[in-house]
């Protein structure tokens, strides 16, 4: 499995759950850190964790173009979850 496989089902994961924290505890919304702010805070630390371990070696890193696709996959489900079920919750 590639890193970048790993990447967006751990970002699929960060996303369904920022949405289960939104529709479980909507007042989460008001915490100073804001939900978009959870996924990247997400990215950053698949990101830490991926140079700690393989010391930037070319084929570990991840594109810039699969952060985007993970961080838009995760946007999606965290907007998503709480709008199908009914939380009253503002993202921005």
């Amino acid at each position: 499995m590639t890193i970048d496989r790993i990447f967006f089902g751990y970002m699929a994961l960060a996303g369904v759950a920022a949405g289960a924290i939104l529709v479980a505890a909507p007042r989460a919304q008001d915490f100073f850190i804001k939900p978009y702010f959870w996924v990247l805070i997400a990215i950053v630390l698949f990101d830490v964790r991926v140079y700690l371990h393989g010391r930037s070696a070319p084929r570990t890193m991840l594109t810039m173009g699969a952060r985007l696709l993970g961080f838009v996959t995760g946007i999606l489900l965290m907007v998503t979850i709480p709008t199908l079920a009914g939380s009253p919750v503002r993202f921005f």
